[in-house]
């Protein structure tokens, strides 16, 4: 069966203008057929026409498209199937909505789906990805703690030496920003502080009509903590930069420039080295900073090892012992093995089976490395030294970070579309299947058997929204 029929009535009207048009002189035809086209410059964009919750093969799909020429007229085909049984019509401001209900037995995957626009004349492919249903299980094996906590929340990450869980949360409507420091077993916040605001000239005008908030903070996205200098390192990804926090009081030791990592999302510190690592995502970059006097030192440049493949630098792992870092790349799906002892790449390793590969961790005792993928919703179990994909494991909608816990040696998964949180062994077994409210967006460990696990929101209404949870294995 089709990704999605049209009714029988409409086919037959396709059919009978197509039929009519071979009846027309060629040169009336090609006059007609070919009006003067224009480069599309918009976007457009599917998503689940119920917030918060994965495509699946039965549900509705809206699809949001944006940066039309007012007035203009679109199609929507998947393959040779007609989606809009009529033409829709971009509204004054060039936008455009539709949404439709996949069929029960929609194969799962990435579906290519074509724009034709007239009026003036255009074309644009983009996907509709369609995933499995991978229902909650296991949750009798795991006790969740969960507390509701700052709007925005992006990442978390243990300190031994302060035994404090560190939170960064960023929001954008209002813009706000804070880092804040919990207790791991109760996740009662001990300490909050807001970041410095961003420059004059990077700061976001409000709207034609909209209240002036006054000054915007510097967002605190990724964080990682430095128990040798007792410090915790953060990203500001609006900011382009990195900052550096006291452990302590929280206070602000140093914030660096903007500009310094372009779209900085990870970090990472290797204490021992004096080393802390910043994915700067969207380019073939890690950036690296000594942690004694707080200044680049160098970037390490990631080429694909495929031809024509690009190198996009999304997630890292960091294993000091073993003296690797990691990265993935979301465009070329590929893993990055980075010597530390020379800051040089060692080798690119493809990554069979996945797509728009987002999240990595690594197993310190063996080596192994997990990657989480968004596009393929899956996690790929995989030998560092060969590229070998031990095992392929379907996790959920939207796989988009992953945390290796090393002492129920257990790989734990967020699954941003499902938000679910999927625990995995290292024999590509699933565990269990948990509740990880809406849009699950990192997981970290205190490598002492405890997992946190931080969401976002769906909506103002969304009970389930800006949670940290505290993740343990039941006895």
């Amino acid at each position: 069966m089709g990704f999605l029929s049209p009714s029988i009535r409409y086919r037959n009207s396709v059919l009978g203008l197509a039929l009519a048009a071979l009846a027309l002189p060629g040169a009336v035809l090609a006059e007609s057929a070919f009006p003067a086209p224009v480069e599309f410059t918009g976007r457009f964009r599917a998503s689940p026409a119920d917030a918060g919750k994965p495509v699946l093969p039965g549900s509705s799909v809206t699809i949001q498209g944006s940066g039309l020429q007012p007035g203009q007229s679109l199609t929507l085909q998947r393959g040779a199937t007609v989606l809009t049984p009529e033409a829709l019509t971009a509204d004054d401001k060039g936008a455009v909505s539709f949404t439709f209900t996949l069929p029960e037995d929609a194969a799962t995957g990435l579906h290519p789906v074509i724009a034709i626009m007239d009026s003036p004349s255009s074309a644009t492919v983009f996907d509709v990805k369609v995933s499995k249903d991978v229902p909650l299980a296991g949750e009798e094996g795991f006790s969740v703690t969960r507390v509701k906590s700052a709007p925005g929340l992006y990442q978390s990450a243990y300190s031994a030496k302060s035994g404090a869980l560190f939170v960064a949360a960023s929001d954008f409507r209002p813009p706000s920003s804070a880092l804040l420091k919990l207790n791991p077993q109760t996740l009662e916040v001990i300490a909050e502080v807001t970041p410095p605001p961003l420059p004059e000239d990077q700061r976001e005008a409000p709207a034609e009509g909209a209240e002036d908030r006054g000054p915007q903070p510097v967002g605190v996205f990724g964080l990682a903590v430095d128990d040798e200098k007792g410090t915790i390192w953060t990203t500001n990804t609006f900011d382009n930069s990195v900052a550096v926090y006291s452990q302590d009081d929280l206070s602000l030791v140093k914030q660096f420039p903007a500009g310094t990592v372009y779209h900085a999302r990870d970090v990472k510190v290797d204490g021992k080295r004096g080393r802390a690592y910043a994915s700067a995502s969207a380019t073939n970059g890690v950036h690296v900073f000594d942690t004694e006097t707080l200044e680049k030192i160098a970037v390490i440049e990631i080429d694909s090892g495929l031809r024509g493949g690009e190198f996009s630098v999304m997630s890292i792992a960091l294993d000091a012992e073993g003296g690797q870092l990691y990265a993935v790349s979301r465009l070329s799906n590929e893993l990055a093995v980075i010597d530390l002892a020379t800051n040089e790449v060692a080798r690119v390793l493809p990554l069979a089976g996945a797509k728009n590969a987002s999240g990595v961790d690594v197993d310190p005792a063996t080596g192994t490395v997990y990657v989480a993928s968004q596009d393929s919703d899956n996690l790929l179990i995989v030998d560092p030294a060969s590229g070998e994909v031990k095992h392929d494991v379907t996790v959920g909608a939207g796989a988009l970070g992953v945390v290796f816990e090393p002492v129920g040696k257990l790989a734990y998964v967020a699954n941003r579309g499902a938000g679910t949180i999927t625990v995995v062994s290292p024999e590509g077994e699933v565990v269990a299947v948990l509740n990880g409210g809406s849009y699950a967006n990192h997981v970290a460990t205190d490598g002492q058997g405890n997992v946190f696990a931080v969401n976002k929101s769906a909506g103002p209404e969304d009970a389930t929204a800006d949670h940290v949870a505290l993740i343990r294995k039941a006895e």
